[in-house]
């Protein structure tokens, strides 16, 4: 299988390459528009602030690549709030592919949500064997509203859109790659899609 991780140095890649390698799978970072119009399939993650992250995506033209991509897309954490309209992070506009927007968590919680939380309304193939409640993990400081795109949500001060599915692109707000067994399954059934 032909996966590529794109590189736009946004942080977080080497243990994504080494869950896919559990899996039996060489996931390659390249920032090339031709290998990932190409792929197989497509991980596009990210850890850090959204503006600074969105200007290394339009230095290297990738904000026009990543959305016309026709294959599975998977957006990871800050990979897929870029994904959504806009961020109050750095008051940025994101590629406009989930149609909502990103919001900070406010001051009465904890900044940022980190560690196990659950996800629930879980509704897309994305999902299969997995259970209502199970745990994955999350560092975050934003989160996407709860919306029409949302396939799980997960509790933190409000009900939010963990992840996010539009035709080939989904989107994850957690950590597959740090979520042991349970992430693991969510990686191997976005290979299946």
């Amino acid at each position: 299988m032909n996966l590529k991780i794109v590189n736009y140095g946004a942080g977080n890649i080497k243990s994504i390459q080494f869950a896919f390698q559990r899996l039996g799978y060489e996931a390659v970072l390249t920032n090339n528009p031709e290998e990932l119009i190409k792929a197989d399939k497509v991980i596009f993650p990210g850890v850090g602030e959204a503006s600074s992250a969105m200007k290394k995506l339009k230095e290297s033209g990738l904000d026009k690549i990543i959305p016309q991509l026709r294959q599975p897309v998977l957006g990871i954490c800050l990979g897929m709030q870029l994904m959504c309209n806009y961020t109050e992070e750095g008051d940025t506009e994101g590629l406009g592919i989930f149609n909502v927007d990103v919001k900070r968590f406010s001051k009465a919680v904890k900044v940022p949500q980190m560690g196990w939380n659950t996800v629930k309304h879980l509704k897309s193939d994305l999902f299969k064997g997995i259970s209502e409640g199970d745990y994955m993990y999350l560092v975050h400081s934003y989160y996407a509203e709860n919306c029409k795109e949302a396939i799980a949500t997960t509790d933190y001060e409000v009900e939010y859109a963990s992840a996010l599915e539009n035709d080939n692109f989904f989107g994850v707000q957690f950590h597959p790659e740090k979520s042991g067994k349970t992430g693991e399954l969510l990686l191997s059934n976005f290979l299946k899609l």
